[in-house]
């Protein structure tokens, strides 16, 4: 752990020793590589030098929330690429999505989208929907910073 980073023991390395230090027969690059890709953040965790690994699952009830974006993707309309914008709403639990194009990310558009969301899923969220800070809904962000990229 406190090698300097070209004395540390690399996968090719480690493969080496196996093959020369302990005659290892039929272990494979792969295989090392495999398994120092788990023992490595392992080690870390037990040297007090990494946080564990954590997994806490998500669990939705059925109609509570929805996740919505819009943004930017690129499409091919009658043979030229072009820029059009992409509003989406998901449901948190069922996963079933609501998708529509349009040419502009403008706030009618924004408003737009959730209109015929909304009308396709048959109601609204009875809980919350929540959004990825997004340009055409919010004016300004209060008690935290933008990160990189405006969001």
């Amino acid at each position: 752990m406190d090698a300097p980073r070209k004395q540390r023991h690399t996968v090719k390395r480690v493969f080496d020793r196996l093959i020369d230090e302990h005659d290892a027969q039929g272990v494979t690059n792969s295989v090392v590589r495999a398994y120092i890709a788990v023992r490595r953040p392992e080690i870390r965790v037990e040297e007090g030098r990494g946080p564990p690994q954590a997994f806490v699952p998500q669990t939705h009830r059925p109609g509570d929330e929805a996740e919505v974006d819009f943004g930017d993707v690129w499409i091919h309309l009658n043979g030229v690429s072009t820029k059009v914008f992409l509003f989406s709403l998901r449901l948190s639990f069922s996963g079933k999505a609501v998708h529509k194009i349009f040419a502009s990310c403008g706030q009618e558009a924004f408003l737009e989208g959730h209109a015929h969301a909304l009308q396709v899923l048959g109601g609204v969220p009875r809980g919350k929907v929540r959004y990825d800070t997004l340009r055409a809904a919010v004016s300004q962000v209060l008690g935290r910073t933008r990160g990189p990229g405006g969001k």
